[in-house]
């Protein structure tokens, strides 16, 4: 195909600037030198004798709309509702911890009833976090993270009024399955609008708000729980912890109603055929950063993806029971097929790599927070190391028992300790880049682990936990920015989902084996974990560098 433009013409295209004449070629011509078929009749009428801004016509690609739809003020609002659907996700998971000594009265818990109670929302979490993930490559990112905030906050929200342990399980299961699809999509969703210059230090600075729901969390345990709010009734009862649990669903709440205001994923639309709404999210974008009219954004087309997919992505009109059930067997089927395509190549080595550097990040971190208390005990048991206890003295009952609110003030102070990780993320993952930080980050958090061996006090633990937790929280926030980077975006939720799904068996197989060592062979615990941080340290220098490239 050939265009023959007037000397006028060519002299009202380079006018501009140089960069008129270069969009210019890449409006003719696609990669491989080849005329664009319908984008190109669009753009030949649009890009005519009549126009008068030629620039204000061209084709951008995704990385050139996103440059020209400014930084600002959407970016802030966009991080501070994402942030605070990340907050919901924290609140709903340490919410439990909190509550086990006051429900262990109302619903007659056991110890194994506790262990339970504890684990249940991580397997609803596994579960819901490869679903929801795969739900939000198909069906888009906003709708999906809408669908899986109400699930956490309704579901959460009817575990406070659930007065028998069976159906209180079942509600923090459902709620467990909201909270592990809410954590995919967020990053995923989040990391589309992000310009690729800014990309490590936003996706950072999102990861912080765990850290702010785990403060959070301390903070309305202590001012809550403690309270004497009561009020029953025959066959009712709703006391302070329950009213604890009612109010941790209060973000999830209020997320929903601030993500129906947001855009869906711009990237998620182009990438599924529909370009037109995709620059309309630019203009908005462009708007809100600026302050000037949608209209006078300069990208009028956006380059469609070289393998864009038209999926059926209208839900709207009467649909029959068969229908509904050939949606679903036909989302089973595309979320099964984009995940074997994670285990293929050319995405085979990095899929492998990333899930066992989850694998040993969780084993040692999970296993290691869950079971304090007991390295607590055990270091006021003996006058040497926590590791020192011997079995007989893991039945011996100590005569001073910690103040009731001593599990708050533990968890504030290592919730507050990943402060400094987190500016060091924000900071430096764009200077430094991702690997080498990740990788400094395991190699440090596995000596750390080490030095645990010798510690004698409670003091000592706490301080040795504040430094573990914030140096792996580098790794945690890397490996968020590296999972948005490196997966193409029909399936890059899903590969949040997946990575979920190994992050909450390592968690599990962590606390088990925790569980069965910590008091026969604690060294063996503490050594073991070191000995995987290290593996992953090493490990994450094979990745490739991802600092500032285009999202796939």
């Amino acid at each position: 195909m050939s265009v023959k433009l007037t000397n006028m013409e060519m002299e009202g295209l380079g006018s501009e600037d140089e960069e008129s004449e270069d969009s210019f070629s890449l409006v003719m011509l696609d990669s491989k030198g080849k005329a664009m078929d319908g984008e190109s009749k669009l753009l030949l009428e649009d890009i005519g004798p009549s126009s008068s801004k030629p620039d204000e016509v061209k084709l951008g690609n995704y990385d050139e709309a996103l440059e020209k739809a400014g930084f600002g003020k959407f970016h802030v609002i966009l991080v501070l509702v994402c942030g605070w659907a990340n907050v919901s996700d924290a609140l709903e998971i340490l919410s439990i911890s909190f509550i086990l000594p006051a429900a262990e009265t109302d619903l007659q818990l056991t110890s194994y009833m506790k262990g339970v109670l504890s684990a249940i929302i991580f397997v609803g979490m596994l579960i819901g976090g490869y679903v929801w993930g795969a739900l939000a490559d198909i069906n888009g990112r906003r709708r999906t993270l809408i669908f899986s905030l109400f699930t956490n906050a309704f579901f959460g929200l009817m575990s406070s009024i659930a007065q028998v342990y069976w159906l209180f399980l079942l509600m923090r299961f459902c709620s467990g399955v909201g909270v592990g699809g809410a954590i995919p999509i967020i990053f995923s969703y989040f990391g589309e609008f992000q310009p690729k210059n800014r990309r490590g230090m936003m996706i950072s600075i999102l990861s912080t708000f765990w850290m702010a729901g785990n403060i959070l969390a301390a903070f309305l345990a202590l001012v809550i729980i403690p309270s004497d709010i009561h009020f029953s009734t025959p066959g009712f009862s709703f006391n302070s912890w329950r009213v604890f649990l009612a109010v941790c669903t209060i973000p999830a709440l209020t997320s929903i109603i601030l993500m129906i205001y947001m855009p869906e994923s711009p990237k998620f639309l182009l990438e599924n055929g529909q370009s037109n709404k995709a620059l309309k999210v630019m203009q908005r974008i462009y708007s809100s950063n600026t302050g000037d009219d949608k209209s006078n954004y300069r990208l009028k087309t956006l380059i469609p993806s070289e393998n864009v997919r038209q999926l059926n992505v209208n839900h709207g009109g009467r649909r029959t029971c068969k229908d509904r059930m050939q949606e679903v067997l036909d989302n089973t089927q595309t979320s099964i097929h984009m995940t074997m395509q994670l285990f293929k190549k050319p995405l085979t080595f990095m899929t492998v790599t990333l899930l066992l550097i989850i694998w040993t990040l969780s084993f040692g971190y999970y296993g290691l927070w869950m079971w304090m208390p007991e390295l607590f005990k055990q270091a006021e048991m003996t006058n040497g190391s926590v590791c020192a206890v011997t079995p007989d003295m893991g039945n011996t009952t100590l005569a001073p028992q910690p103040p009731d609110d001593t599990i708050y003030w533990d968890s504030f102070y290592t919730s507050v300790s990943n402060l400094p990780g987190n500016l060091v993320t924000i900071f430096l993952i764009d200077i430094i880049g991702r690997k080498f930080l990740m990788s400094a980050s395991l190699l440090v958090s596995g000596v750390i682990v080490f030095f645990i061996w010798f510690v004698s006090t409670r003091t000592h633990i706490i301080i040795v936990f504040c430094c573990f937790g914030g140096v792996s929280v580098i790794a945690w926030n890397v490996l968020n920015v590296i999972a948005v980077e490196v997966y193409p975006t029909h399936m890059r939720s899903t590969a949040f989902g997946v990575q979920g799904v190994i992050n909450r068996l390592a968690s599990i197989v962590g606390n088990v084996i925790f569980g069965i060592l910590i008091q026969t062979h604690c060294a063996v615990n503490i050594l073991l974990v070191a000995a995987l941080l290290v593996f992953g340290g090493l490990l994450s220098l094979t990745l490739p560098r991802t600092k500032k490239i285009s999202l796939q």
